[in-house]
């Protein structure tokens, strides 16, 4: 199984910052846009949607070209748009802030695809409850989502990271590292989570459905190029949003579209569903522009910021989690308004609800 997802690395966002710092996207009116996407359920859709036209069709309808550009490395598909490669890419919004944002590149969530609502999760062996984590070794890749799982945990049981050992662990090597006698806890996402739940000393304590809305999945643009390109931002929307219907489908059709996009993830039809089941998919656009005008957003944002300032993640010296601005949909901005880096915007989506594209 392909297991790639969403993670960065100390050595990588600095490779990363100095892309954005050196070449940023030049904005201007264009036709011919780049986007690049990769690996996971929530994202799945838009291979989808370039092999079976509907990237075509939207793009025909503005007068542009749109090319889709898979990635096996997720962090590599950050790492060129943050250096102007690309003027689109799919991410969490914790490496949304973390990477692009913090490397000088600003930066729109044009779309707000999914949260995980399960996907991600802390497993013990030989062990049932959150508490019995106190005191051990917990295998991880280090900050990553994962990472920040484990961080909203050990605060639901007001412990901290104090009280566990992190060990980096790279997710290809998490399943083959929880087979072995000195491996105890662990925290991945899905499909390894469903992977390891197969072997019977695995009990998982804590999952992202507890801290649900936090671990978010967007489709982001670099804020300029869709400023002098708005059609850009329509087309967009209008392919996700195609899409989804085709894959939420209760057909023939959509079974497929889910068996195709299984089957390009590594997985079959009933692994696919079974992510899906663990993902809180914005097939209906209102539903999304509901969620990104909520103040919950902002308090999320709050927490996610926090937490890669204390991990040294929001640039060399920042002297605080305000360094970066993150504008809300309301035009409200957490942090720094001079520098304003992050924005969600349900511009675009709200379009698509309202049927205007």
């Amino acid at each position: 199984m392909q297991t790639f997802k969403r993670f960065l690395s100390i050595s990588i966002l600095s490779a990363g910052i100095a892309l954005g710092m050196s070449t940023v996207a030049q904005a201007e009116a264009k036709k011919d846009f780049k986007v690049a996407w990769s690996i996971y359920v929530g994202w799945m859709p838009w291979g989808y949607a370039a092999e079976h036209g509907i990237v075509k069709k939207w793009a025909d309808k503005y007068g542009i070209t749109i090319e889709v550009t898979q990635f096996n490395d997720y962090v590599e598909s950050m790492n060129q748009y943050t250096a102007g490669a690309f003027d689109a890419v799919t991410l969490t919004n914790m490496d949304g802030l973390s990477i692009p944002a913090a490397g000088g590149v600003d930066t729109t969530a044009v779309i707000v695809g999914d949260f995980s609502n399960g996907n991600d999760a802390l497993i013990l062996k030989d062990k049932d409850k959150l508490e019995d984590v106190k005191g051990q070794t917990v295998n991880l890749v280090e900050f990553s989502v994962s990472h920040y799982l484990l961080a909203r945990a050990l605060e639901s049981i007001g412990s901290s990271e104090r009280d566990v050992t992190v060990v980096n662990t790279s997710d290809a090597d998490m399943v083959a590292a929880y087979e072995t006698s000195d491996v105890t806890a662990v925290v991945t996402w899905n499909p390894l989570v469903s992977t390891i739940l197969e072997n019977p000393t695995a009990k998982k304590v804590f999952d992202s459905s507890q801290i649900p809305g936090e671990i978010i999945d967007l489709m982001v643009a670099n804020s300029d190029v869709l400023k002098d390109n708005p059609d850009f931002g329509k087309a967009l929307a209008g392919i996700w949003y195609d899409t989804m219907a085709v894959m939420t489908a209760d057909s023939a059709e959509g079974k497929t579209a889910r068996e195709e996009m299984g089957k390009a993830s590594g997985t079959d039809l009933a692994g696919f569903e079974a992510q899906m089941s663990a993902t809180k998919l914005f097939d209906k656009p209102a539903d999304a522009v509901a969620f990104t005008a909520s103040q919950d957003l902002p308090k999320t944002m709050d927490l996610v910021r926090s937490f890669l300032f204390e991990k040294g993640l929001l640039g060399s010296g920042a002297p605080s989690a305000d360094v970066i601005g993150i504008e809300m949909s309301d035009g409200s901005v957490l942090g720094d308004k001079a520098n304003v880096k992050f924005r969600f915007t349900t511009t675009y989506m709200d379009a698509a609800a309202k049927g205007t594209l």
